[in-house]
């Protein structure tokens, strides 16, 4: 996929999520250019549909998107501006968050490393040089934190917004002239010894992280979906136990079992498999609450399991012991990406036709990006 298909879908998950609570909170913060970033950030990552680069668990346009288009709105600047910046903050952000095992360690990926990612695509937008844009990157770095533990509430959106604003805070920072050449990454005290050591790259770190990007079918955990893909091949309709195997890395990020709110109806996958057997495939509106009768049949029926011989995204539904369907990478990912028409059908569902040829003219203005979002 390219960069501007991500920031569009990007734009259609802000646009759609601009009125959930946490957007609502945000906005209501103020109305600066860092508050405006925030609640941007917010917004795009609220309903959990937005893309999502694998290799570093990261919605790498989550915090880049809003840092690149407030502040080229901000300045008066082109639509062409906001797509350079994005994709510039889209793969600094990419190779921090492939390069460090921060999900291991109860970190949030998109939180941890956007303030670096929105900062290079604010320096990106701000014309600054390699020396003071780098600065951008380490002193966001020093603010930069997110938690797991967020997952499920309104906190792991917020913390993504908060992220973006930091991160163009340290980019406005590094425009002054600021100085920060210490190794803020590898020294003995620094970002690596906090967060992991780097680990060995295979085959992401030869490729553009757009390249591997996802782009989400469902507005639920990423690591849910193939079990929602496995759950509409099989005929659900019986009263027997369903029982679905995923890598131990899915379980870790779809942790719940039992759910109290949509929000954590996202991240579990009994419910999920138990909505798309009463209801069918999830919509934004599928998590407005919890389904008494969708809560009910996953807790008596479908049980979870896991298996590190399953690849990361990878989910196996059976069916009184035999399996019925197996899904290894569900669609919307590198290996089945979403067409234009899908990803158009997708931008319609959330946006209508307001996004419409909005990235097409290079020299339009920034501001009718914000606008758009209005």
């Amino acid at each position: 996929m390219s960069h501007a298909a991500a920031l569009l879908d990007w734009l259609a998950c802000a646009y759609g999520g601009r009125e959930q609570r946490a957007a609502r909170a945000a906005r209501a913060a103020g109305d600066g250019l860092l508050e405006t970033v925030a609640w941007l950030g917010t917004a795009g990552h609220v309903l959990d549909f937005d893309d999502t680069y694998l290799p570093g668990i990261a919605h790498l346009s989550a915090p880049t998107a809003p840092a690149a288009i407030a502040v080229a709105a901000d300045l008066d600047l082109t639509v062409g501006a906001v797509l350079d910046a994005h994709a510039a903050g889209f793969e600094a952000m990419g190779a921090l968050s492939r390069a460090h095992p921060l999900y291991e360690g109860g970190w949030h990926p998109t939180a941890v490393c956007g303030a670096a990612g929105a900062a290079r695509a604010a320096a990106v937008v701000l014309g600054l040089d390699e020396e003071r844009a780098g600065a951008a990157e380490r002193l966001a770095l020093l603010q930069a934190g997110g938690l797991r533990a967020a997952f499920g509430s309104d906190g792991k959106s917020l913390q993504v917004g908060m992220a973006a604003a930091a991160g163009v805070h340290a980019a406005r920072i590094a425009a002054g002239g600021v100085s920060i050449t210490a190794d803020v990454v590898g020294a003995p005290d620094g970002f690596a010894a906090a967060f992991g050591a780097p680990r060995a790259l295979s085959g992401s770190g030869n490729h553009l992280a757009v390249e591997e990007n996802w782009v989400k079918p469902w507005p639920c955990c990423l690591m849910s979906h193939s079990a929602i893909e496995a759950a509409t091949r099989a005929d659900l309709s019986g009263s027997g136990p369903i029982a679905v195997t995923v890598h131990p890395v899915a379980r870790r990020a779809a942790a719940y079992d039992e759910v109290a709110d949509g929000l954590q109806a996202k991240f579990s996958i009994p419910y999920l498999v138990a909505y798309v057997a009463l209801r069918g495939e999830p919509e934004p509106s599928s998590f407005d609450g919890v389904e008494a009768d969708v809560q009910e049949l996953a807790l008596r029926r479908v049980t979870l399991m896991t298996d590190d011989t399953l690849g990361e995204s990878e989910a196996v539904l059976s069916l009184a012991g035999e399996e019925v369907a197996r899904v290894e990478a569900s669609r919307g990912s590198p290996q089945r990406p979403m067409s234009p028409e899908e990803l158009a059908a997708k931008c319609h569902l959330l946006a209508g036709d307001r996004l419409d040829g909005l990235l097409d003219n290079r020299d339009a203005p920034a501001q009718t990006l914000l606008d758009a979002l209005a």
